[in-house]
C-alpha cells in the first residue's frame, strides 16, 4: 500500500512526471519526420525511465545506505562527489537506457511505417499499355 512518506509513492510520483515529461518532448518534436522524433523520444525515455544502484558512505565509519535511483541522478551526483565507481556505474546504466531506448524507437517505427506505394508498377503498366499515336476510330459489331 502507498503512504505519505513511502518509497513507493516517490517512484510513482516520479514515473508520473517523466511520463508528462516523455509527451511534451514528443510533442516538442513534431517538426521533425517520424523517425528522428521516435528515437530522440524514445532515447530521451529511456535515459529518463533506467533505475542504477547507488552507495553512499554514513556518518558511521565502515556503514553505507545503499539504493536504487534514476541512472541520471546517480552519475550526476557521482560526477559532483568525484565518485568513479558511481559515476562509471550511472553513467553505463544511463547510455545503456539511451540504447535501448533508440531501438524502441526504431522498432516502433518500423513496426507503424506505412505502406510502400506501387507507384513503379502503375508507371509500368501505363508504358506498356501506351495508345498508338494515330487515333482511332470507334468501331461497332
Amino acid at each position: 500500500m502507498l503512504f505519505a512518506n513511502s518509497t513507493s509513492m516517490l517512484w510513482l510520483s516520479y514515473y508520473g512526471i517523466a511520463l508528462l515529461v516523455i509527451v511534451a518532448v514528443y510533442f516538442a518534436l513534431s517538426l521533425l519526420p517520424r523517425l528522428p522524433r521516435l528515437v530522440l523520444t524514445w532515447s530521451v525515455a529511456g535515459a529518463v525511465l533506467m533505475p542504477a544502484s547507488f552507495r553512499l558512505p554514513l556518518i558511521e565509519e565502515d556503514e553505507f545506505y545503499t539504493g536504487w535511483a534514476p541512472s541520471a541522478m546517480v552519475s550526476a551526483v557521482g560526477f559532483l562527489e568525484h565518485n568513479g565507481a558511481a559515476l562509471r556505474g550511472g553513467l553505463m546504466w544511463l547510455i545503456f537506457g539511451v540504447a535501448v531506448g533508440a531501438l524502441m524507437g526504431v522498432a516502433l517505427w518500423w513496426w507503424r511505417r506505412p505502406d510502400e506505394y506501387n507507384d513503379v508498377e502503375q508507371d509500368e503498366q501505363r508504358a506498356g499499355d501506351a495508345q498508338p499515336s494515330r487515333r482511332r476510330e470507334p468501331v461497332i459489331g
